[in-house]
């Protein structure tokens, strides 16, 4: 396989174990003038590319891609539009921010990654510490909002995490930079890496990736249930130590679940998420798509079918995980055992709906607002709308529709007044279905 040598770098990038021997070879040969005597040795220079050295464009470019497996937020490369015909909508979604690496290249062989060890296709980059945190000032201030500082795993854990410390170190002490900052913490990080790490960032991650820790022998094999669980707990123990403690340190942590990697179904990635949040305090889930498009080497006896998770399903945990924070479900309200798997064309609220029709029709002028909210089309800000203007009036459609609340969905599950306008589609259950419907892929 190719050896990658960079000139000048901070960094030589080598992707076997005779790299450096081979380049004393190299220039062994040039300075004892071999090749001026007519020897040959194209034999031993046929393994070697000598390509220019990766500038700042050529880095950031690179870094847009291996940005596609880090999920900060809902508007990410692998994330779907989670509020696409979506009337689960609550707290207004953080914008994108740019994601910068340390370095592409991992130590970690994981099947679904675009920087696995064993991946061949491309060059690696490396930045030093102070490198990256100029390039991620220069990109938080074009964005506005923050920057995510991340890293593939380059030497081991602990190494790449002093790096990373040293780069938020440097952002906010030497660069001035005082706003958001969401920085990757290495699967089986030092607590005080952490700790060092957490003193500058405004929010930690680790990403879990799989529903069973079996799928980590399975996708991830240098990846275990200890290594990524261990400093999720300690994350989530000094956020509460600093806070009590009134220092400095990350307020909020986050995580990454990828669907489709196990052939686990809907309900076990829904019921993990609710222990997740309880027992790490998880500012929010990511959800991803598994994708396996292309044999990865040291798989090969996994028998690893290749798996394109559709992106609907997506769109459906990440309205089931709202509705776990902000509307008060539960997993069995959304993934009850004899439905363990979200509709590709039912949002989660309205597949409610459609199980419990005896519920309905709620009277909007009686109904509490937990019961609002049970309503498809009605969400959280309608919901305030509602209990607000019937403190002063009663409730009509007509006032609904001034009050800028749609009807299209709603208007079969409610009365206003006492009067229902749903055509009595609440007896017929598939029609009802049909309105509801959604176009999985939008």
């Amino acid at each position: 396989m190719p050896t990658f040598l960079y000139f000048p770098s901070n960094l030589l990038t080598f992707n076997d174990i005779n790299g450096m021997f081979i380049l004393e070879q190299m220039f062994l040969i040039r300075s004892t003038g071999l090749h001026k005597k007519g020897r040959s040795y194209n034999k031993l220079m046929t393994n070697i590319h000598i390509p220019q050295e990766l500038n700042n464009i050529d880095k950031l470019l690179m870094m847009e891609e291996d940005a596609k497996y880090e999920v900060t937020n809902d508007l990410d490369a692998e994330c779907t539009a989670v509020f696409c015909a979506n009337d689960i909508k609550g707290q207004h979604q953080p914008p994108k921010i740019p994601k910068m690496f340390l370095a592409s290249k991992c130590i970690f062989n994981c099947a679904y990654c675009g920087c696995r060890c064993s991946r061949e296709e491309r060059p690696n980059y490396c930045n030093s510490p102070k490198e990256l945190a100029q390039l991620s000032v220069n990109a938080a201030k074009n964005n506005g909002h923050g920057v995510f500082v991340t890293s593939a795993i380059y030497k081991n854990a602990d190494y790449t995490q002093e790096l990373l410390a040293e780069c938020v170190r440097i952002m906010r002490e030497d660069l001035g930079y005082k706003d958001f900052i969401h920085a990757k913490i290495m699967p089986g990080a030092d607590p005080m890496l952490i700790a060092k790490t957490g003193q500058y960032a405004n929010r930690l991650s680790v990403n879990i990736e799989v529903a069973h820790s079996s799928g980590y022998q399975r996708i991830a094999k240098q990846k275990n249930k200890s290594n990524i669980m261990t400093p999720m707990s300690d994350i989530a123990q000094q956020i509460i130590e600093a806070k009590y403690e009134k220092r400095d340190f990350a307020t909020s942590q986050t995580t990454q679940l990828m669907a489709g990697s196990m052939n686990e179904d809907d309900r076990t990635i829904i019921i993990l998420s609710k222990a997740l949040y309880k027992k790490y305090h998880l500012k929010r889930i990511y959800y991803t798509a598994f994708h396996y498009t292309h044999p990865a080497k040291g798989y090969e006896n996994e028998n690893l079918s290749f798996t394109e998770t559709p992106r609907w399903r997506m769109t459906r945990l990440y309205q089931a995980d709202r509705l776990l924070q902000l509307y008060h479900f539960t997993p069995d309200d959304l993934t009850p055992e004899s439905h363990p798997f979200l509709e590709p064309d039912i949002d989660p609220k309205a597949a409610w709906a459609l199980r419990h029709l005896q519920m309905y029709p709620v009277e909007v002028n009686k109904a509490d607002f937990e019961t609002l909210l049970r309503v498809p089309g009605i969400g959280i800000t309608y919901a305030k709308r509602i209990i607000e203007a019937r403190r002063h009036c009663i409730v009509t459609h007509d006032l609904l529709r001034k009050m800028r609340i749609p009807l299209k969905r709603c208007i079969y599950f409610i009365t206003c007044n006492g009067r229902y306008k749903g055509e009595n589609i609440l007896s017929s259950s598939p029609e009802l279905r049909n309105r509801l419907a959604q176009d999985p892929d939008c």
